[in-house]
């Protein structure tokens, strides 16, 4: 497998999308305050990037993003098949933006589950800033971006399908998955950020977008099976509302530099916090 090193000089694996508030960065602050465990469950899998970085026996990634979790299962069954089937989209011929957006129409209208999840990684790669979008319809809405040169990342998705290959992806909300893990399972909960102003919120990374009353019955379900025994961390920005919501647990506070915002030119450090109930 081949992979990058952190500033700590650790080795580690890079997702293959572009995601906002990925953990790749942050791995060193998450593995130190992770224990080890059987199992590590993930409602809020995004990018994969903890889980591509920490060794557990098995994995219940999850996700409420049905085209995320449906891209990840095609590439973990197919592997090379697959990646090479996306790369095929990848072409000095659809790096235009008539082409962009006849293939993001065809992302928002098509059927075809295979062709969907290939076009996922084009959209990812050629959308603004990474981000991944949706419109109160459930229709992709991210427009094209400004790039000199276009990565196809070959490598990182042969790690991932490699790494993950065993994993259980379901598409499902977090209060199912927080029910299908046992006292035995370290879970690890990245849901998208409370903003730290106004202007600053992805709560449309689904249709059906994660507002303050989403935050609130998150925490509290955390404090509920931490009650029960259960060991659950919770990663968010560091306000006094998340402070006061996650009050029960041990709170690690630090500081991470962005790498993709709403307008793509702040990307200074922001205030973050892993709340552990453990």
């Amino acid at each position: 497998m081949v992979k990058d090193k952190n500033n700590l000089g650790i080795d580690l694996m890079k997702p293959f999308l572009k995601w906002a508030g990925g953990k790749y960065k942050s791995i060193d602050k998450i593995k130190s305050v992770l224990p080890s465990g059987h199992r590590l469950v993930e409602p809020f899998c995004g990018s994969c990037a903890v889980s591509l970085n920490l060794d557990y026996e098995n994995y219940l990634l999850a996700d409420f993003n049905q085209d995320l979790i449906n891209l990840y299962k095609i590439l973990v069954a197919e592997n090379q098949h697959f990646i090479n089937y996306a790369k095929s989209f990848f072409t000095e011929e659809n790096r235009t933006s008539e082409k962009y957006y006849e293939l993001r129409y065809l992302f928002n209208t098509t059927n075809n589950i295979r062709l969907k999840s290939a076009l996922f990684v084009y959209l990812n790669r050629h959308g603004f800033n990474g981000l991944c979008r949706y419109n109160s319809k459930g229709l992709y809405n991210v427009p094209i971006g400004s790039y000199k040169t276009i990565y196809f990342p070959e490598l990182e998705m042969k790690n991932f399908a490699d790494k993950l290959k065993n994993a259980k992806f379901v598409c499902q909300s977090f209060e199912k998955t927080l029910q299908q893990a046992n006292k035995r399972d370290i879970v690890y909960c990245d849901p998208p950020y409370m903003p730290l102003n106004t202007k600053s919120s992805f709560t449309s990374y689904t249709e059906y977008g994660f507002e303050l009353d989403a935050q609130k019955y998150l925490a509290q379900l955390a404090d509920d099976y931490y009650d029960k025994g259960y060991k659950i961390f919770i990663s968010n920005h560091d306000t006094e509302l998340t402070q006061s919501l996650y009050k029960k647990s041990s709170i690690k506070s630090f500081d991470v530099r962005r790498m993709i915002s709403a307008n793509g030119t702040n990307r200074g450090f922001a205030p973050e916090l892993i709340a552990c109930y453990n």
